[in-house]
């Protein structure tokens, strides 16, 4: 069943995605050569919970930590760990989601650790713009599909390769609501966009082939199958009469 949330919840849900966003700011700028993925995962926990807020991933099915962080050719679920160092060159993404006041928030972004190849910055690029592009879609009276179209359309047309086994979701009092939310898919189609629906958008975008494989070890690690880089970039948006209202922010990132 898809929830409608009323003016007051969206609100409430954007003040737990804006403490995401405050919450990857204050990782990202941890992100340095030498330093551990469990050490930025110990500043994040530990700032959500002095805001105030919950990390939800933290549990969730047995996720041992508050952030997925995932290094290079892992696409999604990361495990933080002590013996996984940041390097030069790296690409991190940071994803994690947070309740606050009963309800949650969801954001994701790529990260760099210091220069970066002009491929790399390309693919990140090009990541975020498909996210803005699929945000463009979340309107009443357009369809699951068309997100997910303009995504893939997006992605495929600069020569890269979206997931398939992995998409975004509805988002409330839970982490995952219904519907499911593809980056690829055919307009016109799936769930009709209704305004006061609450969803995440979140392109998972491979340099390479879009084959991924999960980690037989933890269940939770994704990467490409191919061992090519990946970029994440995620928003929760409320569908709105006229356009999206994007509740979470990369403001706390890109403007200090």
């Amino acid at each position: 069943m898809i929830l409608l949330k009323t003016k007051e919840e969206i609100e409430l849900i954007r003040d737990a995605a804006r403490l995401v966003g405050k919450s990857l700011a204050e990782v990202g700028r941890h992100i340095r050569p030498g330093v551990t993925t469990a050490f930025l995962d110990k500043i994040g926990e530990q700032f959500i919970r002095d805001n105030g807020g919950i990390p939800l991933c933290k549990g969730y099915e047995g996720f041992p930590s508050a952030f997925c962080i995932s290094v290079n050719d892992v696409v999604v679920h990361g495990i933080p760990s002590e013996e996984i160092f940041i390097k030069e060159g790296d690409n991190i993404t940071l994803d994690c989601v947070v309740e606050l006041n009963g309800y949650c928030g969801d954001s994701a972004y790529t990260f760099t650790c210091g220069e970066v190849s002009p491929e790399m910055e390309r693919l990140l690029k090009t990541t975020k713009e498909a996210l803005y592009i699929g945000l463009d879609k979340c309107k009443a009276g357009n369809r699951i599909g068309d997100i997910g179209s303009a995504v893939q359309m997006h992605c495929e047309k600069n020569g890269y390769n979206v997931v398939r086994e992995l998409c975004g979701h509805g988002v409330g009092i839970k982490m995952h609501e219904s519907p499911n939310v593809p980056n690829y898919g055919v307009r016109g189609t799936g769930p009709l966009l209704k305004e006061g629906m609450v969803i995440a958008v979140e392109p998972m975008v491979c340099m390479g082939s879009k084959n991924v494989k999960f980690s037989k070890e933890d269940g939770w690690t994704c990467r490409t199958k191919d061992g090519k880089p990946a970029a994440h970039f995620e928003h929760t948006v409320a569908i709105g009469a006229d356009g999206p209202d994007i509740l979470s922010t990369f403001d706390f990132i890109e403007n200090n």
